[in-house]
């Protein structure tokens, strides 16, 4: 399955579309790992991969700019992680996305 462009014009949208491809989990960083809302597993960097990625940006207010990770863990776990992007990022999740080793930017994305 993909994803079209046109479907992700805004971050909500893109939630929606990943959604609709399996991820579901609204990820978290703390204590560096990755966690769901729900305190479940944790993951360490090297145990998740970025598999797309997805930059918003604001049109009248730096602020409202964002990134949207789609992440799937070791064991299979699909979701997605938001921070905003530049000055009011999230420093941990920065730094916990800075050591993710496999980090991939497609055009789609494949269910």
């Amino acid at each position: 399955m993909e994803i079209a462009q046109e479907e992700m014009k805004t971050l909500s949208q893109c939630i929606e579309a990943l959604r609709r491809h399996g991820f579901v989990v609204d990820f978290r960083v703390q204590q560096n790992k990755l966690q769901s809302p729900e305190g479940g597993k944790k993951y360490s960097p090297e145990e998740v991969s970025i598999v797309n990625f997805y930059r918003f940006e604001g049109e009248s207010d730096p602020g409202d700019s964002a990134v949207l990770y789609a992440i799937q863990t070791h064991d299979g776990v699909k979701g997605s992680l938001s921070d905003a992007f530049g000055v009011y990022a999230n420093s941990s999740i920065t730094e916990f996305v800075s050591k993710v080793g496999e980090i991939s930017k497609k055009t789609t994305v494949n269910g």
